[in-house]
């Protein structure tokens, strides 16, 4: 994708009527996502585990923009009794949603579960967005005009697999390998989501994205988790002389939840050496993450965990549909 200047967040249409979800709205990307929705105009919904840091967060949007329109809602994706609880508020206050962001996420942990039993990342990378993104695919579908889900992955999905085996890694738990498999279930949920809702005629879009290095708390709450103060240093200090900006690394999900050449089924990532760093462009992930068969078996995986099922059937009949 050529262009003759690199796109930056100024390039943002306008949003001032749409209504947006930002999970892991506090911090990193998700922090400076919300705060650029914010800036052009959108109701951005917060939605946090910790509603404290997500009033913080908050406050600090409303310190530079003090017009914007933002909204803190707890989330926790480790629970799917909070996501239902979410969904279900969130649908009963809102009749439209216009971009979904499934940002949130947790990476290279000590082993440890959700509530409800799952290995933690891939409970919160990808079965908590499977479910949240069910549980508002109806509003979305008839919500007027394009809307989007953004979710969003990671390099680290190359060095993934989904062992169906063991997914849960209760026999062997590698902290990158899991992380890795989360990454990967990211796209798979992505690209298949896109494809069933294209059979089914429904407009909603669904692409993905990735921030490449970028210098986050992600990074060092794997370290802090695990009492690795010499590690958590380290990366700190690689976050600082090696990594983008949180600011920069939220560019390609901004480009994937707002740009006019977006298809369903893209990825955005940096532009720069091996996708790093730089500007949002269009990239590919590995052979893998499009294998569709793997797609279809994670997907009937996930509804049987979540309890979440998608009925595309029912979503083409609620007025949002392509003709």
């Amino acid at each position: 994708m050529s262009r003759q200047s690199p796109w930056t967040a100024d390039a943002m249409p306008d949003c001032s009527g749409k209504t947006v979800v930002v999970t892991g709205a506090n911090s990193g990307l998700g922090l400076e996502a919300s705060r650029a929705f914010a800036a052009k105009g959108a109701h951005v919904v917060l939605a946090c585990r910790s509603t404290d840091r997500g009033e913080d967060a908050r406050r600090e949007i409303l310190t530079e923009h003090p017009d914007a329109s933002l909204e803190v809602r707890e989330l926790d994706l480790a629970d799917l009794a909070s996501v239902r609880s979410f969904a279900t508020d969130f649908t009963d206050d809102y009749d439209d949603l216009h971009v979904l962001c499934n940002n949130a996420g947790v990476m290279a942990t000590p082993y440890r579960t959700t509530k409800d039993g799952f290995e933690l990342q891939f409970g919160v990378n990808h079965l908590g967005h499977f479910a949240l993104t069910g549980q508002l695919l109806e509003t979305l579908a008839q919500t007027p005009g394009e809307t989007r889900v953004v979710s969003t992955s990671s390099g680290a999905h190359r060095m993934g697999d989904i062992d169906f085996e063991d997914l849960q890694h209760q026999h062997s738990y590698s902290k990158w390998g899991a992380y890795g498999q989360s990454k990967l279930a990211n796209l798979l949920f992505a690209y298949e989501l896109d494809r069933r809702l294209s059979v089914a005629d429904v407009d909603v879009t669904s692409v993905a994205a990735h921030p490449g290095y970028a210098a986050t708390n992600l990074q060092l709450r794997g370290p802090e988790m695990e009492g690795a103060d010499v590690q958590e240093r380290l990366m700190a200090v690689a976050n600082k002389v090696v990594a983008q900006s949180a600011a920069m690394g939220a560019l390609p999900i901004l480009y994937a939840a707002t740009a006019e050449d977006v298809r369903g089924g893209d990825y955005i990532g940096p532009d720069g050496l091996g996708e790093m760093r730089g500007y949002p462009t269009k990239v590919a992930s590995n052979d893998k993450s499009y294998d569709m068969q793997l797609a279809d078996d994670l997907w009937d995986v996930s509804e049987g965990l979540t309890d979440v099922h998608y009925d595309f059937d029912a979503l083409a009949g609620v007025g949002h549909v392509v003709n």
